[in-house]
């Protein structure tokens, strides 16, 4: 398969921190992401889903739990398991990405991943909290045949690996539909230098399925203005009940569960700089969490002993930064890396012309404001 171009072939390097070896959230040592990709003409409608995973750190994740934060920017959402890593700031799962319908069967899934590995779940301890993510992929999928299934999860699973990350129109992202053009899938990286000769990583995915089409911004060039795909009126009106944008945040930094909500915040930063406005119906989460920072299941004694990054001083502000700037180039690849998808009723989702995006980028010409929004009547 040809490659597409990545944002940074074409010179689109949102910010100013360096990105990772793959610019990808498994940069980030021990994190690993698999696909299924449920792509094919279905006895009745086309079938344009599928189910993402990320493992977000090595070993047990039962049993050593990474701390956790979670910040929901707009919760018009259907996730699983967010309450109790809001309440508990840990993660005890791998994370699944799919959609809207499909959050019973990936529940499912990691319920029955977990059990495999961890005969003590339900007999000499607690259960367990899956952490599933969604977006309605409705606008090209049968979101009504329930075709993400447990097994589609295990696969995933199986695939999971540490390389660089498959992006646009795979795994949850094969359905999804960005600023009126086919995305899906996104990652990046930034490296952060704590001096003293450390450096930490941190790496962002998306799943992008939000954004209306003349709102589509990049290093700050208002494209969306120029270039409009012509169904992009009808899917924004589908749009105004559907969309969504999650945003899973990974770093090595010893950081706790406070100052990874605080960090968890800062997506919104990279979400806006490529035109998102947290529309009413769009549901936009992030969730960051540390590889290194792990509360055991069962502690040794009634006190346990914490890490965290130092706040008063630059450092932490270099971690805001990152997080904004690799969900924003995050969410342009994976306009970039998706192909054109047609699904259901006809509809069609084109592919971002990335070429045409870098021309615009590169030598910017005078763009007319626009009124007020058309509301429909």
């Amino acid at each position: 398969m040809t490659r597409t171009p990545r944002p940074r072939d074409l010179g689109i390097a949102p910010g100013i921190l360096p990105p990772g070896p793959s610019n990808s959230l498994t940069d980030v040592p021990g994190v690993r992401v698999g696909h299924r990709t449920l792509d094919h003409d279905g006895a009745e409608l086309p079938v344009r889903t599928g189910v993402t995973v990320v493992v977000p750190a090595p070993g047990s994740l039962f049993r050593a739990k990474p701390a956790a934060g979670l910040e929901v920017v707009n919760g018009f959402g259907k996730a699983a398991g967010l309450s109790q890593i809001a309440e508990l700031g840990v993660l005890e799962t791998p994370l699944a990405l799919t959609n809207t319908l499909g959050v019973g069967s990936a529940f499912e899934g990691l319920v029955r991943h977990a059990l495999d590995g961890h005969p003590e779940i339900g007999t000499t301890t607690g259960t367990v909290n899956p952490a599933v993510f969604e977006c309605n992929d409705g606008w090209l999928n049968d979101i009504r045949g329930l075709h993400v299934r447990p097994d589609h999860i295990l696969d995933a699973l199986k695939a999971a690996s540490e390389g660089p990350v498959r992006e646009g129109a795979v795994g949850a992202g094969t359905g999804m539909v960005a600023f009126g053009w086919k995305a899906g899938i996104g990652s990046s990286s930034r490296l952060v230098d704590a001096g003293d000769g450390t450096c930490f990583t941190v790496g962002a995915l998306v799943l992008a399925n939000f954004g209306l089409a003349d709102d589509l911004t990049v290093l700050g060039i208002p494209v969306g203005r120029t270039l409009t795909p012509q169904q992009a009126r009808e899917q924004a009106e589908f749009a105004r009940g559907a969309g969504s944008c999650v945003v899973l945040i990974a770093t090595d930094a010893p950081a706790d569960a406070r100052q990874l909500r605080r960090m968890a915040k800062r997506a919104t930063v990279g979400l806006a700089r490529t035109g998102g406005i947290v529309q009413h119906g769009s549901g936009e989460y992030a969730l960051a969490w540390s590889t290194t920072h792990r509360i055991p299941h069962r502690p040794p004694g009634p006190v346990r002993p914490a890490s965290a990054l130092a706040e008063d001083g630059p450092l932490i502000d270099l971690f805001f930064r990152a997080v904004a700037e690799a969900t924003e180039e995050a969410v342009i690849g994976s306009l970039f890396a998706a192909r054109p998808v047609t699904g259901v009723r006809g509809h069609h989702a084109p592919a971002l012309p990335a070429d045409r995006i870098a021309d615009l980028v590169h030598h910017p010409a005078p763009v007319e404001a626009r009124g007020t929004p058309h509301l429909p009547t």
